[in-house]
């Protein structure tokens, strides 16, 4: 397991330098069933990351924008709303 682990990070050391911290936690949260949340200012590879990690993983990736004013009712599909005629 840990030469498989050493593998996919050598792959995305390829494309990410010199975060080797992040990218083993982020590794491990997707090895743990988790997400991952990440913020950072705007240009520092977030996406890139992402990508990076769906790509070497064969993950599908969603990218979210947030904003201030972003409520959870933005990033849901309408098929998971549960709104009663009584609430209209």
């Amino acid at each position: 397991m840990q030469e498989k682990i050493k593998e996919i990070l050598d792959q995305i050391e390829t494309v990410i330098v010199g975060k080797n911290e992040v990218m083993e936690r982020i590794l491990m949260a997707i090895l743990a069933g988790g997400h991952v949340l990440m913020e950072d200012v705007p240009g520092v590879g977030k996406t890139t990351t992402a990508m990076t990690f769906a790509r070497v993983l064969g993950l599908e990736t969603r990218r979210v924008q947030f904003t201030s004013s972003a409520f959870l009712s933005t990033i849901r599909t309408p098929e998971s709303w549960s709104i009663s005629p009584a609430r209209l």
